[in-house]
């Protein structure tokens, strides 16, 4: 066993090695053994400690010695604090560090699996853990969102081929993109209400789960039917609705300007689920149109910080609103331009 000798008793007590505890040794980082006495500097020595060692049978080797100290709590304390394995600041650290590596290897399932432990961990994650745990979980659902409008759109074809052999395996291979889409939508959505809510302080961590929620149940409704849907498009207003930054509050206002990011993105998002989700291109106009009024008037009060993504989410709204008033004659035009049209949050989110 590994001897850790604390240099600072005095010369007349016996130095101590660590000694294992049998109940649960993991527990504690000074528990001792008798050992030769050592000598300690002058200004080290401890003078009041008294110390009884009663060894107990030796046939069982982790029956631990009974141990009396009078001493000070505090000693105490220093001597038998609980001790783990890993620090929570280390092992969160870690657990970004390997997302931010995984990011470079463009492996997201094992990004987005790094940031879930750290969102575990339950406390109030920071702008860039945010938008770590948003990119992973973005490109995994992303791919397979990908995956099930292609299939789709493949089904639709062999159908008015009257390919029903092949219009049979096609059906069964998105529905299995459907349940993992389900799964991992479910997953997130878990988290967010369960670890990242509860422990969210600021208006911008509010805003911006808030907002996951919406683009995540949106997501769900793109491919559910009937019930499903309407249940799931129900839950995404909710989430796009929760909204503190536009209380008539003079701190909500203050910490998110018409110019911060995360509440461009959230009106751009939201624009998009009314325009595909609820099919009411009126109202999706008028939501981007307010949003992108409202940062242009504020434009000069943009940060450095934030300008790219600032800027980049005004023109995504500003290329929608052109999209979307030319079909407003044509009722909201057909479903391929609006999945286009859908598209484009994407893009969005990731600079949230």
């Amino acid at each position: 066993m590994t001897s850790a000798c604390c240099d600072w008793w005095s010369g007349s007590v016996p130095c101590l090695r660590r000694y294992r505890r049998a109940a649960a040794p993991e527990h504690f980082s000074a528990s001792f053994i008798a050992s030769p006495a050592r000598p300690a500097p002058i200004n080290t020595r401890l003078s009041s400690l008294s110390l009884s060692l009663f060894p107990l049978p030796s046939s069982d080797p982790l029956v631990p010695l009974l141990l009396w100290f009078e001493v000070s709590p505090s000693l105490l304390l220093f001597l038998f604090h609980p001790r783990k394995s890993m620090s929570t600041e280390k092992v969160r650290e870690s657990h970004v560090y390997m997302a931010k590596l995984a990011e470079q290897a463009e492996r997201y399932e094992e990004m987005a699996e790094s940031m879930k432990k750290v969102a575990k961990l339950d406390v109030e994650l920071t702008a860039e853990e945010r938008n770590l745990l948003s990119v992973g979980y973005k490109n995994v659902i992303g791919a397979r969102r990908a995956s099930w409008r292609i299939m789709s759109s493949i089904e639709q074809k062999e159908e008015s081929k009257g390919n029903e052999q092949n219009v049979k395996l096609i059906k069964g291979y998105r529905q299995k993109i459907e349940e993992e889409l389900t799964q991992m939508c479910d997953d997130i959505l878990a988290i967010i209400d369960q670890h990242l809510i509860p422990f969210s302080g600021s208006v911008e961590s509010k805003v911006f789960y808030a907002k996951m929620k919406g683009d995540y149940y949106r997501y769900i409704a793109e491919f559910k039917t009937e019930e499903e849907r309407k249940e799931a498009a129900d839950q995404s207003l909710k989430g796009y609705q929760a909204r503190p930054m536009f209380d008539a509050s003079e701190k909500a206002n203050t910490e998110l300007p018409p110019t911060h990011p995360i509440r461009l993105g959230l009106a751009l998002n939201f624009s998009v689920f009314y325009y595909e989700i609820l099919n009411s291109p009126e109202r999706a106009c008028q939501l981007a149109k307010q949003a992108f009024d409202e940062a242009i008037a504020e434009l000069d009060t943009l940060s450095e910080e934030s300008y790219k993504d600032s800027t980049l989410i005004m023109q995504l709204l500003r290329d929608n609103l052109t999209l979307w008033t030319s079909e407003l004659p044509e009722d909201g035009g057909d479903g391929a331009v609006k999945n286009e049209a859908a598209a484009k949050p994407e893009v969005a989110d990731a600079q949230s």
